[in-house]
């Protein structure tokens, strides 16, 4: 039986600390826990979705380096990580300087989409491929874009990432004219929310009206519980299963399936 492509989505936000690499890792898990293959490549060369997700340093032996500047496939740097249907594409502080060595290819902007195009999914089978980008438009990031077919955007309910999605909106605007045509936003999720604080409940008012139905109606809350579990290399389902984080990052998942069977 032959497989359709994965569908690829990037996880990004130019500004760090909005909940990326925790909404890749949990968003990933709660695919699998809906019996979805999925992949997960790190593309952050501090390696936080590769550490929240257990893999200890001296684990990683091939990495999303090898995949970038070297001759690996994607599938010979996938791991299993311990949850059935997820396997993950490590990445180390190696990758720092994968940009640079990037900056000197031809094809510097669609190595990664290379690499994901040439795998055979009739013996490979993937249903979502997340990116989690590092948290700044570099080459590693562009690249990311490239490869997908959807930017998944984490927004922390606050004034300053607010700020910042208009540039990341324009960003993706010129990845769309320029190399990748076919790229959309898959939506905008909320992340750190808290209800009680009015501020949270502005921000999310402006996004609603003014990004209508591109933000989920999941909302992300801000928890001890989510801001724990990478420290003990869990995701929010292995760690506090029961917590309004897990339920949270289920209802993205849901959300997102919902969408895909409509479209």
């Amino acid at each position: 039986m032959t497989y359709r492509r994965p569908r690829v989505i990037s996880v990004t936000n130019q500004k760090g600390g909005v909940g990326k690499t925790t909404t890749t890792i949990n968003l990933g898990v709660a695919l699998a826990l809906q019996g979805k293959s999925v992949g997960i490549i790190d593309l952050d060369p501090q390696g936080n979705a590769s550490t929240a997700l257990g893999l200890e340093s001296q684990e990683r032996l091939k990495t999303t380096y090898d995949l970038l500047v070297g001759d690996s496939d994607l599938f010979s740097i996938f791991v299993k990580v311990g949850v059935e249907g997820l396997v993950l594409a490590p990445a180390t502080v190696d990758l720092s300087s994968a940009d640079l060595i990037l900056s000197k290819k031809s094809d510097q902007v669609t190595v990664l989409k290379d690499k994901i195009n040439s795998i055979d999914f009739g013996q490979n089978k993937l249903d979502y491929i997340l990116i989690d980008c590092p948290p700044s438009l570099n080459l590693l990031t562009i690249n990311a874009l490239v490869a997908s077919d959807s930017v998944l955007v984490p927004l922390q309910a606050e004034f300053l990432p607010l700020e910042g999605l208009s540039q990341l909106m324009l960003s993706v605007k010129e990845i769309r004219d320029t190399a990748n045509p076919g790229l959309r936003f898959e939506g905008i999720v909320l992340t750190m929310f808290d209800k009680r604080n009015n501020l949270s409940r502005q921000v999310e008012d402006d996004v609603r009206d003014n990004l209508k139905g591109l933000v989920y109606q999941s909302v992300i809350p801000r928890s001890v519980k989510l801001s724990e579990a990478p420290s003990y290399g869990k995701s929010i389902f292995d760690y506090s299963p029961r917590s309004k984080g897990a339920s949270a990052y289920k209802a993205l998942a849901l959300e997102i399936l919902a969408r895909h069977d409509v479209n």
